[in-house]
């Protein structure tokens, strides 16, 4: 049978999530430099990193912890600049080129799509429906609403909940763990998006993926060959 259910990852694979978190992050150091805050940029940038790798990006209190180690006061007035900030940096976000009209072609022509993430589910709803993409799907599924993160028990608790079989299904991501490996360790069709090395050659980037491309609008093909 051929493919007929399409899982997609949200970060770095429909939208470009590093380079939005960097570019939040930065306007929200400079928000603060802007209240006042008497520190380098840079500084403040790394000091808010070291939060954010010792805490976690999912972590809510970034912003509250970089201020109180600043010791600032009164320190509701620079945490809501820095949130203000890195909010107003959200409203800009879009999907990579090209994203929006292969999911459209994908629909048309009669795929299942869903989403299959890890993360907090308010936030990845968030980014869908900001991006404007959340309708191309039929169902989000999400870690922390399933209770487990991306792995075989994730994909089988999916494809039981959408009564299909593994082989039924591809898998589009970036993350050779998360989203390679689980899925084709379950059973399931595997594309690697590589959208940050769109302009390179494939020679010598190593993956277990079926396959490995490096703009959304290769897949329809490689779906056709799988």
């Amino acid at each position: 049978m051929a493919i007929s259910h399409i899982f997609f990852d949200i970060d770095d694979t429909l939208f470009p999530s590093t380079l939005f978190a960097k570019r939040a992050r930065e306007n929200a150091v400079s928000a603060l430099i802007k209240l006042g805050v008497k520190k380098d940029k840079k500084i403040l940038y790394n000091m808010l990193m070291d939060i954010v790798r010792e805490k976690g990006s999912n972590y809510p209190g970034h912003f509250d912890d970089l201020c109180i180690k600043l010791q600032l006061t009164p320190i509701a007035k620079y945490i809501a600049g820095a949130v203000g900030a890195y909010h107003e940096t959200k409203l800009s976000i879009k999907p990579f080129f090209s994203v929006r009209t292969i999911l459209k072609n994908l629909k048309k022509n009669k795929y299942k799509l869903y989403i299959a993430t890890n993360g907090l589910a308010i936030k990845q709803w968030d980014k869908l429906i900001l991006m404007g993409l959340h309708d191309y799907f039929e169902d989000v599924f999400v870690s922390e609403d399933l209770g487990v993160e991306k792995s075989s028990e994730f994909f089988k608790l999916v494809t039981l909940k959408l009564n299909v079989k593994a082989k039924d299904c591809l898998m589009v991501g970036d993350k050779e763990e998360a989203d390679i490996l689980s899925a084709k360790e379950f059973g399931m069709h595997t594309v690697k998006l590589d959208n940050y090395h769109s302009s390179k050659s494939k020679i010598n980037l190593k993956t277990a993926a079926d396959s490995l491309i490096f703009n959304m609008v290769e897949l329809p093909v490689i779906i056709k060959k799988l």
